[in-house]
């Protein structure tokens, strides 16, 4: 698995989307202590996407904390005319992802936190199927592995020793 790590800049306009919040509660004998884990991601929809998990006693600086931990590890993708370049099926624990191209006009066809990563990597026409667990963790961390798999038409030429000039002008 290549993945394409990417050191962000200050000009790099990034949007982060909440995906999920999870309230734990612990249970001491002097009350319950709650505390909030927030998994975020960060994506510049043009390519360039990355997730964090951040945990706080309030939701806000969970969130804050989430967005930066997600700019620490951000990913390169790959992106054709709005779709993925081919299909790919990933697993991470117990949640396996299915994402095809499709046609301009389709739409993003996936739901919850796939949607969310699709959307922030700038991806406008996809299918995609979530397959076992619904877990967003492990649903989100799926998603971009199988994103990150993903090799376009002038990497695969490159890594065999072909230009793409030589291909396209006979």
């Amino acid at each position: 698995m290549a993945i394409n790590k990417v050191k962000v800049n200050s000009d790099v306009e990034l949007k982060d989307r909440l995906v999920a919040i999870n309230r734990v509660t612990k249970v001491t004998k002097g009350g319950r202590t709650f505390t909030f884990a927030a998994i975020v991601v960060v994506g510049d929809g043009n390519g360039i996407i990355g997730w964090g998990l951040g945990k706080a006693g309030e939701v806000t600086a969970a969130i804050a904390k989430g967005v930066e931990s997600a700019k620490k590890n951000l990913v390169k993708v790959p992106v054709l005319k709005g779709t993925v370049p081919h299909e790919a099926e990933v697993s991470y624990g117990g949640a396996k992802v299915l994402i095809k191209p499709a046609a301009p006009g389709t739409g993003v066809k996936a739901g919850g936190a796939m949607r969310a990563v699709l959307e922030s990597v700038g991806i406008t026409d996809v299918i995609a199927k979530s397959k076992g667990s619904s877990n967003p963790h492990n649903l989100v961390k799926a998603t971009i592995a199988a994103l990150s798999e993903m090799r376009d038409a002038y990497t695969v030429a490159g890594n065999r020793g072909i230009s793409m000039s030589k291909v396209f002008n006979g």
